[in-house]
Order: C-alpha cells, then structure tokens, then sequence
C-alpha cells in the first residue's frame, strides 16, 4: 500500500505507476481515494474544532463558578458537543474504510529498475548459472519415473484428496527432506533464524501481506473461522511483526522458515496432470528479510545469490528473469523467478521468487522502525530458498542416469544416511 500522501501531492505519478503496469482500470482509483481523502480531512478538522471549543467550554464554565455567576448556558452548550463529536467520528471512520479499500487495490509504485512489458511473456533474462545439460539418453518424464523408483502414489492419493495431492514415499520422500534440511542447513549458517510458524493466519495478516486478486485465487478459508491456510510460511513470517515499533539498530531481521504451504490454484493449468509441478499441498523453505530501506536492495542480491547457490550445489542449472511490470502482483516493487533447467523439456521453469516489496506490507501492517531520531515503516523481502516439488522436478532430471536411477547430488548424501543413489524398482 502507498502513502496517501503521495496521492495528494503527486496524483500523476501514482496513475503513471498504474498505466506502466497496465491496470487502467484502476486510474479512477487515485481520484476517488484523493476527493474521499479531502472529505476525510474536512471532517477531522471539524472533529478537532468540536474538542477544542469542549475545552474551551469546560474551562469557561469553570471559571464562571469561581467567580459565581451562571454557567447554565455554556453547560447547555457542552451537553451538545459529544454528540456532534460521535456523529463526526462515525462519519470519518466509515470514510477511513472507503480509504483503506481504494488504497489496497492501487498497486505499490515499481522500482525503476523494473522492466515494462503486459505480462509474463515480456519477462526479461538476466543471467544464467550452470551449463545446462542435454544427455543421448531419455529423459524420463518426473512423475513416471517417481512411480518406476517406487517414490510416489497419485492414485491413492487421488481417492483420499483428490486432484493435486499425492503420497511421496520412501526414498524419493527422504531425498525431498535432504533438499529442505540442506537448505535450511544453508540459511541458517547464514545468519538466518530458523522458525517454524503457524499454518494459519487471521485475514487481518492475509490482507496485509498479499493483494486482494492474491487471495481470491490462492488462499484456503477455514469454516466459521477467522483463519485462512497459508501459501507460503512468508505469510506467518512476516506477521510476526504486526503492530509493532522495531528498533532501527536490531535490523535487519534474518528468517528462514518451513511449512507445508496449501494453494486453491484457481484459474491455473495442469491441476489435472499427473505429477507435482502445480500441486494443492508443498513444502517449502522460505527466507524473509525485514529491514531499513536503504538496504532492502543489497538484501535482494544476497538473497537471490543463496537461491542461486542452493541450487547449482546440487547440480541444477538455473536462469534469473527479471518480472516486468505486467507481472508484477500489486504489492510487489521489484520481483525476480529463478527457474531451472529442464533437460527433458529442454527449457527453463520456475522453481522460485524473490520479491522487495518495499514499504508495502509494513504500511499495511503497521510495522515501524523508530531510529535516526524518527519512525518510519521497515522494508520486507521474501524469497524461496526451495519448494520440493519443483525443486525435485529439476534435480530428477539433472541427476537422472541412463538407466532412470538418480544419483544423489554430494551435498545430500549426509541427509540419505550415505546413501549416493536411488534405483528403478525391479517390477
């Protein structure tokens, strides 16, 4: 969410911001939440007349007793202040919701780093890490080679969950906690703190840390509850800070948290297929990072270089496109994918998103820096460090042998219990 005051100073640039990311549709956003600002104004001011003339009132009436005399007029006149007073305030808050309503659907103002283009297609590549591989031998498809090593059942899992679920098992099931305990290993020597967070989280925390087309197409409501699943532990993360005045010298805030994440998918292709691309149900090792704002950017290079480093430590190459600003989701400032090499699809994919979102999320929830002398809102990062479904989408087939057994990247091996490979089942 941007400052209103950037709405009444400077109107142009915030619908400037909006025609870049190519969202027209919510230019007259930015007039109806100035004219309703405006109001908003006239009413406080009328507010704090009312109070000052109470006091005013109150301090006449006391002297008139002092002294004496008659207070009955002025009396009358106090009598008849709290109730304009309420009708006021009940006013000016109705207009504060109309406010926070138009503020939450008018996009945060992109980097001026950031690309324009309408949207993922005009994406742009920035760098790519790792020779891509591109074996003689047959690439086997993920999910039917996940059933040929014995590590997978869709088909159960399709009749206790439904589509996009499934049951990971034995040594496919351990390597995918290798990769989310390698990782976590990683971010923790870092300098990261480890956390495991709640899996829920009340609508207050989901509105102010994602946007409003965000939440329709991802999150799970619970029933008759104040409770929404989260998509990613970013959410819990990040909602850790609610409210609350952090001291400037404590910054930044170094988190690397695990969770289950659930997704509703909505709108999304290949729910239906067969495999763990786009699934309801993932684990995932998260980074998060709250800070000042003038190093909210060298923080966005380091933490795409552990991704990065992450994945190429086991044997995965990997790409950075650049998000223009079409793609861009409204609280994002500036935002990168990392996609890997896919030796069977001979193409790139995503396996993660590193994003800034500035003062976005800090505005929303309330979360403040008191240092340098002043307050100010904190800056916050998010990034994958892995998802394993995607992530062992790219290590299956990067590692994958000629006969369909996967080697085990050295980085893992400790997490297998020694163990270097995973061979096809003998059917």
């Amino acid at each position: 969410m941007i400052d209103i005051k950037l709405i009444r100073e400077n109107p142009e640039l915030v619908k400037e911001n909006i025609r870049k990311k190519f969202q027209n549709e919510k230019l007259p956003l930015v007039d109806k939440a100035r004219k309703l600002d405006e109001e908003w104004r006239k009413i406080k001011h009328q507010e704090d007349s009312l109070r000052s003339e109470r006091n005013r009132i109150s301090k006449k009436i006391n002297e008139l007793k002092k002294a004496g005399k008659n207070a009955e007029k002025e009396m009358k006149k106090a009598k008849e202040i709290p109730e304009k007073i309420e009708k006021l305030e009940s006013k000016r808050k109705k207009i504060e919701d109309e406010i926070r309503k138009a503020m939450y659907r008018i996009p945060n103002i992109i980097h001026e780093s950031v690309p324009i283009g309408r949207d993922e297609s005009e994406n742009v590549e920035v760098k790519r890490i790792g020779k891509p591989a591109a074996p003689k031998y047959e690439i086997f498809n993920h999910a039917e080679l996940a059933e040929r090593l014995g590590g997978v059942d869709f088909d159960t899992a399709r009749k206790v969950s439904g589509k996009g679920f499934y049951y990971l098992k034995g040594e496919l099931a351990l390597l995918s906690a290798a990769m989310i305990n390698f990782a976590k290993d990683y971010m923790v020597k870092k300098g990261f703190e480890y956390i495991e967070p709640p899996l829920m989280i009340r609508k207050r925390v989901v509105e102010g840390v994602m946007s409003f087309e965000e939440i329709e197409n991802m999150m799970y409501k619970i029933e008759d509850e104040d409770l929404y699943l989260i998509g990613t532990s970013e959410h819990s993360l990040i909602g850790m800070f609610i409210n609350r005045t952090l001291n400037g010298k404590e910054l930044p805030y170094r988190l690397t948290g695990f969770s289950p994440c659930f997704r509703k998918e909505i709108g999304a292709h290949g729910i239906e297929e067969k495999g763990f691309y786009r699934v309801h149900q993932f684990n995932k090792q998260e980074m998060v990072v709250v800070c000042n704002p003038e190093e909210s950017y060298k923080w966005y290079d380091k933490m795409l270089k552990c991704t990065i480093d992450v994945f190429t430590t086991l044997n995965i190459p990997v790409r950075v496109l650049e998000c223009c600003s079409g793609d861009l989701a409204d609280l994002k400032a500036k935002s990168c994918d990392v996609e890997a090499w896919s030796p069977r699809q001979k193409k790139y994919f995503e396996v993660g998103s590193l994003t800034n979102m500035e003062e976005a999320q800090a505005r929303r929830l309330n979360i403040k820096v008191e240092g340098r002398g002043q307050r100010y809102f904190a800056h916050t990062l998010n990034n994958t460090v892995i998802a394993t479904p995607r992530a062992l989408i790219a290590l299956m087939e990067n590692n994958q042998q000629k006969d369909g057994s996967i080697e085990i990247p050295k980085a893992l091996i400790p997490y297998m219990m020694g163990k270097k490979d995973i061979k096809v089942k003998k059917t």
